[in-house]
């Protein structure tokens, strides 16, 4: 790798592909200038952003999808858990993007997203076909989740690569904030069905602009170690040299089998419980436990959404300014736990206020925030620091690990918040029966033993004497309320009792939720002491100074010798 090349190893020159050909062939011989490689970066971004925004539009909706298909709330856990599980098996397959390139399976993943959101999911003809559609829209997410940010890692150095995460994260932060906002501002005059082929246009719109636009660094390149710009000129140098077949040979896989990647990745998934949670639950949380709507849980998400991307903007800037990660996770998970601790201690308490939760939200945003752009650099560092040919791999490390704790973590919800199930499945429907019979319920409710006695035989084969006991004792007039009420009453009587006895448990079942988000926050704190980089800001400053003297050395006598 630090071989002065010469001009026999140097690769053909190839012929520029024509137009149709650089809709699949993408690499850039060259490291991009400043302006190109935001552009790029862009890309990535609002590729991110749409795709988050097509993924997670069905949970905004939840309970509307659930009435449409009949499904229990178990079921719609279900497609969840399959979803995740599909994309955790498509983030191993997108390993392969070490070899087979990043940039065509982000924009053709895309496309088809886009047409599932579009056409697939809104058209479902039953649940199952939902499920379905819903675990190929998983798969593409699984490939484009470990693609998008290998792209990031190739177009930012190390002194740069906080930031550029930063920018990256923004993206499922975004796309979950463009989706609480749209449907806040739509969902009173729209269907769920409209507000799943929004955001499949909108991933068209942006697979067309990827399409033409979206280029990538040939392998030569992005399987260097970059630690600032100013190594532009020796990386482009090395690539000349680079025999690919050794710098690609060798199991990749058994590379990334160690502690700081593995471990890490186990770590910050669990640390982001909350954060599923967020996506996954809160309509379900809120409605259930506080009686929001649809739209008013996703208007107080949005608190949390904004302070988040906004938080991951800065933290990365200031990051790659002090040239350290670890602080800044150490000071963000503390900070998250802190605010996460004050949530889950008001699960349970009815009263608390909408602007109350805004403020929690703010706060969980604001440190996660703080905590997750840098780990995104210290993670992909620390995966160069083994191979840097092996970026993707370590990514689909990642990528596998955080969809099997999404999906495992999805499908123990209703586990432990066993009162969920009735609230969504019946809540709704017994306090409408509840609000349609309240005045056959007071009569019912006066007269107890009698009614329990009429309710003994069928309308039409009640003995005379006892329903002349009946008008006797509460009069025809209210005898026919109670016999149009029968419906109603019966819905009441097969589900009354479970629904109260479930909207009782239910805060404390959240909260029990919370405290396990909360342990996941607390267990991610060792894991930072095994990954790359330094604690001090001084001795990083020291290491990037020797970095620049070793590369001025590297290029002086690369050009002695070609003189």
């Amino acid at each position: 790798m630090t071989t002065t090349p010469s001009t026999a190893d140097a690769p053909a020159a190839r012929p520029a592909p024509g137009p149709l050909n650089r809709l699949w062939q993408r690499n850039l011989d060259h490291y991009p200038e400043t302006g190109r490689r935001y552009a790029y970066l862009a890309i990535v971004v609002l590729t991110t952003i749409v795709l988050y925004y097509a993924l997670y539009i069905q949970y905004a909706v939840a309970t509307s999808i659930i009435q449409h298909f009949d499904m229990t709330y178990r079921y719609f856990i279900w497609v969840s858990v399959v979803g995740n599980a599909v994309g955790a098996f498509a983030s191993l397959v997108a390993g392969l993007a070490d070899r087979w390139g990043r940039a065509n399976l982000v924009v053709y993943g895309l496309a088809v997203t886009g047409l599932l959101v579009l056409f697939g999911l809104p058209n479902a003809s039953g649940k199952l076909s939902y499920l379905i559609l819903f675990a190929l829209v998983g798969f593409v997410e699984g490939i484009v989740l470990v693609a998008t940010p290998a792209l990031i890692r190739d177009f930012s150095p190390q002194l740069g690569r906080a930031t550029a995460m930063g920018y990256w994260t923004m993206g499922p932060v975004l796309g979950s904030l463009v989706v609480t906002t749209v449907t806040s501002s739509t969902l009173d005059s729209s269907t769920w069905q409209d507000e799943l082929r929004y955001a499949g246009i909108s991933a068209l719109i942006v697979f067309v602009i990827a399409l033409l636009t979206l280029r990538e660094l040939s392998p030569r390149l992005r399987d260097q170690i970059m630690v600032s710009l100013r190594d532009r000129a020796l990386v482009e140098a090395r690539a000349k040299g680079i025999d690919m077949e050794a710098v690609q040979s060798g199991n990749h896989w058994k590379q990334m089998m160690r502690l700081d990647v593995v471990g890490s990745a186990v770590a910050i998934s669990i640390f982001l419980l909350l954060y599923f949670a967020a996506v996954g639950n809160f309509v379900v949380y809120f409605s259930t436990v506080f009686g929001y709507s649809e739209q008013r849980v996703n208007a107080l998400a949005n608190w949390y959404w904004a302070a988040n991307a906004i938080a991951l903007v800065v933290a990365g800037l200031v990051s790659d300014r002090l040239k350290v990660r670890k602080p800044f996770m150490l000071v963000g998970a503390l900070g998250t736990i802190a605010f996460t601790l004050w949530f889950t201690l008001s699960a349970t308490h009815p009263h608390t206020g909408y602007y109350t939760f805004a403020w929690m939200f703010i706060g969980i945003g604001v440190f996660s925030g703080l905590t997750y752009a840098p780990w995104m650099a210290s993670f992909t560092e620390t995966v160069e620091k083994h191979n840097p040919a092996a970026t993707a791999t370590g990514l689909a490390v990642w990528g596998w690990i955080i969809r099997i704790v999404v999906a495992v973590s999805a499908a123990f919800v209703p586990v432990v918040v066993t009162s969920a199930t009735p609230l969504v499945e019946h809540g709704a429907q017994v306090a409408a029966a509840q609000a349609q019979a309240g005045p056959a319920l007071a009569i019912v409710n006066a007269h107890p033993q009698l009614f329990a006695e009429l309710s003994k035989y069928p309308p039409t084969a009640i003995p005379p004497a006892l329903q002349g006991q009946a008008v006797q004792e509460v009069g025809i007039a209210d005898l026919q309320t109670v016999q149009k009420a029968q419906p109603q009453l019966a819905i009441l009587q097969k589900y009354g009792t479970q629904v109260q006895q479930a909207a009782k448990d239910n805060p404390g079942n959240w909260r029990t939720w919370w405290f396990v988000a909360l342990a996941g926050q607390v267990l991610f704190l060792p894991f930072l002491f095994v990954m790359a980089g330094r604690w001090s800001p001084k001795k990083a400053r020291e290491d990037a100074d020797e970095h620049a003297r070793r590369v001025d050395l590297e290029l002086a006598a690369m050009a002695s010798a070609e003189a």
